[in-house]
């Protein structure tokens, strides 16, 4: 239930156009101090995983693993996402307190 809740988060999220995605673009927003949280598909690669690792810890932007793919794309109307940013303070503080509720 409360994955559900945070994909309609991400959805509302895309529709408001506060969300970027692709690894590209999510790399660019958090190089350019744009993303405020980074989101990494769990079944992303090792490579795209550890380099957002990385890029958000240098950057200090915060990031999370969750969801799969196609969950993470379907939500904000595209196939396969393995990654995307939040480009939007507020949303991206009402995300993380999702996503702490779901992994406690």
């Amino acid at each position: 239930m409360e994955q559900n809740n945070i994909l309609s988060m991400l959805s509302i999220a895309a529709k408001a156009k506060k969300v970027v995605s692709g690894e590209f673009m999510t790399e660019q927003a958090v190089k350019e101090g744009k993303a405020y949280l980074v989101v990494v598909a769990e079944d992303a690669s090792e490579n795209t995983k550890k380099m957002f690792r990385d890029k958000c810890a240098f950057y200090e932007t915060a990031i999370v693993f969750f969801g799969d793919k196609e969950s993470l794309g379907h939500s904000i109307g595209r196939r396969f996402r393995a990654s995307l940013a939040v480009v939007d303070e507020g949303l991206a503080q009402a995300l993380q307190k999702k996503l702490a509720l779901k992994n406690n």
